[in-house]
């Protein structure tokens, strides 16, 4: 009796079995495997974006439940790639650390317009001020759409700024047409990042979007705290042994002055402020008697 696993197989069709393979090999020669999300993006900008890449990722697009399969037949942390596949996926394989492949993904989006019946991603607004339009019926196209428009000097201009989606509004065919034709590209478009998978690690996109500038800030502001740590509690290392000898000079330098003591390297810093003094006693005879100081003492006092 042939048993129901022998059965089923025996009808999976050999296309089948060789992606799975296909797979398989695929995930076990990349350095770094990654989930992708296509949903949205049309197949001449999926091949636009397989051609930039090229050379650094190989994006490959198969069934999911192909992909459920070869990732059964991996290793246990591969296998746990399973939950990141859905909806229109793509797999992703490189050499490339997974930082690096966020950031490159990051960099290929482009701005695109939104289609009839589509979501708004994000407040979508029209700014006021001329276009490029000559006199016409787009005044009353625009005017149908919800934009305040009308014709100064020859030429279409929009008269008031005017939010004409919220995110999350499906904006209908009207509307899409006339952001088009203004060149208002709302939708964010490009590989959806999910998951990658390196050397038994996976990432999932939250870690990998990194802000570089608040990053390199951030290690900017630890180092000078903890340069006046060391500075203030009179620790010595390498970064800090000059600053804290100058500091020494310093401190013992002033000490040496208020306290009066008679050296070589502050003796003209006493004597110029024994002058000091001087004139000032000098000052408050004269003021009492003018004859209590001499003539030239009088010089130096004027």
């Amino acid at each position: 009796m042939v048993s129901d696993n022998v059965h089923h197989s025996v009808h999976i069709p050999q296309w089948k079995k060789d992606e799975v393979e296909e797979i398989k090999n695929l995930i076990s020669s990349s350095g770094s495997v990654g989930i992708v999300g296509v949903v949205g993006i049309p197949s001449n900008q999926l091949q636009l974006m397989r051609k930039n890449l090229r050379g650094l990722a190989n994006i490959r697009v198969y069934r999911n439940n192909l992909i459920f399969r070869a990732l059964d037949k991996s290793s246990e942390n591969v296998k746990q790639l399973n939950k990141y596949v859905d909806d229109q996926t793509a797999l992703l394989f490189s050499s490339e650390n997974p930082f690096k492949l966020q950031k490159i993904l990051e960099r290929g989006r482009t701005a695109a317009p939104i289609k009839a019946g589509g979501i708004a991603p994000k407040e979508i607004v029209v700014q006021k001020g001329p276009t490029s339009f000559p006199p016409g019926p787009i005044v009353g196209e625009l005017q149908g759409a919800g934009i305040p428009a009308g014709i100064e000097g020859g030429k279409v201009v929009i008269r008031e700024t005017r939010v004409v989606a919220k995110k999350g509004d499906v904006v209908d065919a009207k509307l899409a047409s006339i952001l088009s034709r203004l060149a208002i590209y709302p939708v964010d478009l490009g590989l959806d990042l999910r998951v990658v998978y390196e050397k038994g690690t996976i990432y999932e996109s939250k870690l990998l979007a990194i802000d570089e500038t608040k990053y390199s800030n951030d290690i900017t502001q630890a180092a000078q705290r903890a340069f006046n740590l060391s500075v203030n509690a009179a620790y010595p290392a390498k970064a800090t042994i000059v600053t804290l000898l100058a500091k020494a000079v310093s401190q013992s330098r002033n000490l040496a002055i208020n306290a009066e003591i008679l050296i070589p390297d502050i003796i003209n810093v006493l004597l110029a402020k024994a002058n000091v003094q001087m004139l000032s006693v000098a000052m408050i005879a004269k003021a009492k008697d003018t004859n209590a100081v001499g003539n030239k003492l009088k010089e130096n006092i004027s």
